[in-house]
């Protein structure tokens, strides 16, 4: 065990490939952990310009859909505690990107809604983050980022599918 840590101690490039050997390398948890690491950081760099973190660029992207989400459908669908959501629409409520509007049907429900500046950031920002996306999958072919894509909606969409 003291000539391995010795080892890569001299040689610090190597215990990235000499620990990518081990059994937890396999372990599909650890990879999708590893995997959005390190796509956050290159998110979060490159959202950076425009004042946005993956978690308030998300709340935005969703915003500037169609779809009118309530605070409570935002929690949910990005897995946040409703807390954390009312402090990012929040936030983004105060740099006049979203706006609350009463639901139609219930008008205790607050939709959330991109303004017009709101898009143009989410625009800027939705090009920063497919070249971030791009640089950090560079090593896959496009039809790879393809197929990584289709599995990974499938197995996070698997539950929905199968409840109906």
């Amino acid at each position: 065990m003291t000539l391995q840590a010795t080892d890569a101690a001299a040689n610090p490039s190597e215990p990235f490939s000499r620990l990518a050997e081990s059994s937890i390398s396999n372990d599909m948890g650890f990879l999708l952990a590893k995997l959005h690491a390190a796509g956050s950081v290159l998110n979060n760099a490159a959202l950076a310009e425009f004042g946005l973190k993956e978690r308030s660029y998300s709340v935005l992207a969703l915003a500037c859909g169609n779809l009118g989400p309530t605070q409570r459908e935002l929690a949910e669908f990005l897995s946040l505690d409703p807390s954390q959501i009312v402090a990012l629409i929040d936030e983004l409520e105060q740099r006049g990107l979203v706006e609350r509007k009463p639901g139609v049907s219930d008008r205790r429900q607050k939709l959330v809604a991109a303004t017009s500046k709101g898009r143009k950031v989410h625009a800027s920002a939705q090009k920063a983050a497919k070249v971030a996306e791009d640089q950090h999958l560079s090593m896959l072919t496009a039809q790879e980022v393809a197929s990584l894509r289709s599995i990974l909606r499938k197995a996070v969409w698997a539950e929905e599918t199968r409840a109906e």
